[in-house]
């Protein structure tokens, strides 16, 4: 029990003894211990060492102890100070342990990328790493990932990686701009095209965002800088910059000869749209649909997406409904 303040076990047994008889020699010590007396001399000769036994003077080769809170009050003193001690230093360690803990949770929200090349490996690894969904903003200047590059974006679609893609009016200008967009709209993804896009963006599974530091008309001299972002809350105002976009921006279709065609913006459905819902609605296929109407099947799908989402329903079901509801349809 005293071992804690460095009163061994053997010694603390032996003062027991004496605390119970009072007054004891070293061969009746030995006794009630089942000791050799050498042995028991020898660990009285230790207490009394430690002031924690003495000499008793009524009787020759005896030992008296100290009085308890005499013997061992320095050492418990000690043992006090040295735990107080100890519970400052752990105290310390334990803010600069939460402030470095902090420090790195708040630098791995915000990582600065430079260079071309590393920021192409970035782009590469938030698309290879995609599981759900990825939303991109795509403007006129010239990317610094390769126009030749979709290994990612191709491998994070066949897993079934959602994409939503709004591209810059002025990159449909482009010549390589045409085939990308094919290929794309031809890996069921999502295209939209804006007048403007305010900056280039991607994020993926609404928890990861990549954009650039720089601003648009930074000069060739500027090495390419962007940020990883992982701060929720900035990740959500970024995916809400992106939605306003979105909701502002005309859907690029595929016709059925493979042309890349700018929807016309209209609030309800034009009439391709109608046409449309009038095969539909009779039972044909959407493939039946498409080829009725000279559009590529991917075309007719998002039709429907659209006019789903300006009738605000789920289901083409619910589309039919609603398409004899407005009138869009003859009864």
């Amino acid at each position: 029990m005293l071992g804690s303040i460095g009163l061994p076990e053997d010694e603390e047994r032996v003062y027991r003894v004496l605390v119970r008889l009072g007054s004891a020699t070293a061969p009746e010590v030995a006794r009630h211990l089942n000791l050799d007396a050498r042995e028991a001399g020898r660990l009285l000769g230790s207490l009394e060492n430690g002031g924690m036994v003495s000499r008793d003077v009524g009787q020759v080769g005896a030992y008296v102890v100290a009085p308890p809170r005499l013997a061992f009050g320095p050492a418990l003193a000690a043992g006090r100070h040295a735990l107080e001690q100890a519970e400052s230093t752990v105290a310390a360690l334990a803010d600069e342990y939460r402030r470095s803990v902090a420090g790195q949770e708040r630098a791995g929200l915000l990582e600065v990328v430079t260079g071309a090349e590393a920021i192409r490996n970035r782009f590469e690894q938030i698309q290879y790493g995609a599981r759900h969904e990825l939303h991109a903003l795509v403007t006129v200047e010239p990317a610094v990932v390769r126009e030749d590059e979709h290994e990612a974006e191709e491998h994070a679609t066949a897993r079934g990686v959602r994409y939503q893609v709004i591209i810059e009016q002025a990159a449909l200008d482009r010549p390589s701009t045409t085939a990308e967009l094919s290929a794309a709209l031809g890996r069921t993804q999502m295209v939209r095209v804006a007048e403007r896009v305010p900056c280039k963006l991607v994020v993926a599974d609404r928890s990861t965002a990549l954009m650039p530091l720089l601003r648009r008309d930074a000069g060739p001299a500027d090495e390419p800088t962007s940020v990883v972002v992982r701060a929720p809350g900035t990740v959500e105002a970024l995916l809400n910059l992106f939605e306003a976009v979105w909701r502002s921006a005309r859907p690029l279709l595929l016709s059925a000869s493979g042309e890349v065609e700018v929807e016309p913006q209209t609030e309800g459905p034009d009439e391709t749209d109608l046409l449309l819902l009038s095969l539909m609605l009779t039972g044909l296929t959407d493939r039946a649909v498409a080829a009725r109407l000279g559009l590529g099947l991917r075309t007719v799908q998002r039709r429907l997406q659209r006019l789903m989402e300006v009738a605000e329903v789920s289901t083409r079901m619910q589309l039919g409904w609603h398409a004899y509801e407005r009138g869009w349809v003859r009864r």
